[in-house]
């Protein structure tokens, strides 16, 4: 945890395409501040069938692809409590990691969103630099990274089911 510059691509998902999938963790992030230069978020996770339940408070720069991020272990019921803090709606969403074939080091995170996102599928590969290239799997749809509409926080303010 701590520093590091996150590089990560962002792609809508043929969710038909999928293979049987994992059960995932439990998400719920709420934005505490967002502005021109940070966000700061508080997310919990809680895994389905288990009581190792975590949580991060976590500041993150401007920027698409890449951008600064720091991120810091929490006791889980402060972030339930901050939480209630939340400066937008509350995101939540099923996270399933996923092998990246041929490449143990780097992981698939597939988001199935529900609440007020319900319906929106996507995935994020964190890159070791932006020019990294990476097999593409057959359920891989559009790249959306370059489209602030899919960003987190702005699902916050603008959730999926009023686009």
């Amino acid at each position: 945890m701590g520093f590091k510059v996150e590089i990560e691509r962002k792609f809508l998902v043929h969710i038909e395409k999928l293979p049987e999938l994992p059960k995932g963790r439990r998400l719920t992030q709420g934005y505490l501040s967002f502005g021109p230069k940070a966000t700061v978020r508080v997310r919990t996770e809680e895994a389905e069938n288990s009581s190792e339940n975590i949580a991060y408070i976590t500041i993150k720069g401007s920027g698409l692809v890449g951008r600064d991020e720091f991120e810091y272990n929490i006791p889980f019921d402060e972030a339930q409590q901050l939480l209630k803090l939340a400066q937008a709606a509350l995101v939540t969403k099923r996270r399933i990691i996923l092998p990246v074939e041929g490449l143990s080091e780097l992981k698939w995170e597939l988001d199935i969103f529900d609440g007020d996102n319900a319906g929106l599928v996507v995935v994020e590969i964190e890159l070791p630099d932006e020019n990294f290239e990476f097999p593409r799997p057959v359920w891989l749809g559009q790249d959306v990274t370059e489209d602030p509409a899919y960003k987190n926080a702005a699902l916050a303010r603008n959730p999926y089911k009023n686009w």
